[in-house]
Order: structure tokens, then sequence, then C-alpha cells
């Protein structure tokens, strides 16, 4: 880890620091960032050193879908108006973010938390596994959609989990993948391409 500047003043270089310690900020992002907040307003200062004391205070993991949120059941969880019958499964919280902007889903979710990834020492036991297999005993879900990322730790524990979930005769599905809207065929890659042809559709 690059050092941060220590010849500046010490709230300052402190705050450096600070900021260098979040993840995907380097040592010149971290001085931008604290020299912006240092000639904004100091009502803007106060406004974000809230908002970082509230989303530690005021967030609960819900302990049905385990998403952040500021209640217990979810917004999510409680809406009568989803469809209560289907989980989308997710690696993590922004997940569901990015699939409620595309507004085409309607029903919950199950947040594990993670992927498998032997690599960095994550297992089926550090992930929120046993949460969602206690949801689909209650026999009220027909479908588990799993949304993990298409890479090798998302496949590995997409079909971790559908194994876990087959005894239990609930139908597992798989988000299709294949080729973006907009982009051109010369440039998409042969695991792309081949994943394109699998899921074609009838026109």
């Amino acid at each position: 880890m690059d050092e941060p500047v220590t010849s500046a003043a010490a709230p300052v270089a402190r705050l450096i620091e600070e900021f260098h310690k979040l993840p995907g900020v380097g040592p010149k992002s971290a001085q931008r960032l604290t020299y912006h907040l240092l000639r904004a307003p100091a009502d803007e200062a106060r406004a974000l050193a809230q908002a970082i004391l509230e989303v530690k205070e005021k967030t609960v993991l819900c302990s049905v879908c385990q998403n952040i949120a500021d209640s217990d059941p979810c917004a999510i969880c409680s809406n009568p108006g989803r469809d209560h019958g289907a989980i989308c499964v997710v690696e993590e919280p922004l997940d569901i973010l990015a699939l409620e902007r595309a507004a085409a889903y309607k029903g919950l979710y199950h947040v594990l938390h993670g992927v498998i990834s032997p690599m960095d020492g994550v297992g089926p036991e550090d992930l929120k596994v046993q949460e969602l297999l206690s949801r689909l005993r209650s026999g009220d879900v027909h479908e588990v959609i799993m949304a993990t990322n298409p890479n090798l730790e998302g496949e590995a524990t997409a079909m971790y989990i559908a194994r876990l979930i087959s005894p239990l005769g609930v139908k597992v599905t798989r988000l299709a993948r294949g080729l973006p809207v907009g982009a051109d065929l010369e440039y998409a890659d042969n695991v792309t391409l081949a994943r394109a042809l699998e899921g074609r559709q009838e026109v």
C-alpha cells in the first residue's frame, strides 16, 4: 500500500489515510477527496459524516433475505405485491439494486454475501446458504433463480446450491447469458458466443 502524504496538518493527514483504506481509493484519490471536503461548505462535510454514521447505526440484515435494510423484514420481503413464490439468489446487496433498476423481476431475493472461493478461504459455511434452504422448506417457493456472476466462483456456487435444492423439489433456473444489447459479434469472446447460441429464442 502506498503511504499517504504525511506533511499535511494532522487532521488532514488522518482523513487522507482513512480515505486511502477504502477499496479502489489510491493515495492521489484520497488526497483529492480530502481537499474537496476542506473546500466544501461545513454543512456538506457534516452531511457526509452523518450519512456514514447512519449507515452503521441504522441498517440491519433482513432476517428473511439477508439484504441490508433499515427494517426487518425489509421493504421487499414485506411487500404483498411481490411474487413470494420466486426467490432470486444474488451474491451481494448491490446486485439487488441492479435487478430492481431493470424493473423486470417482481419476486423476492436472497443475498449470499459472497461466493465459494477456496483461493480466498471462503467456503459454503461462510455464505447465507442455510438461511436460503430454511426459506425453501416452507413449501411456498416454486422457483429459485440463480443470479450469481458468470465467472468460475459464481458458477461453482450456483451448482453447489442447485444440488442442495434438488431434493426439495423446487425448480432451479439460471440467468441467461449471451450477447449484450448493442454488441458487435466480431468483438464477442468464444464463451459468450457459445452461450448466446445455446440460449437462442424463437423469433
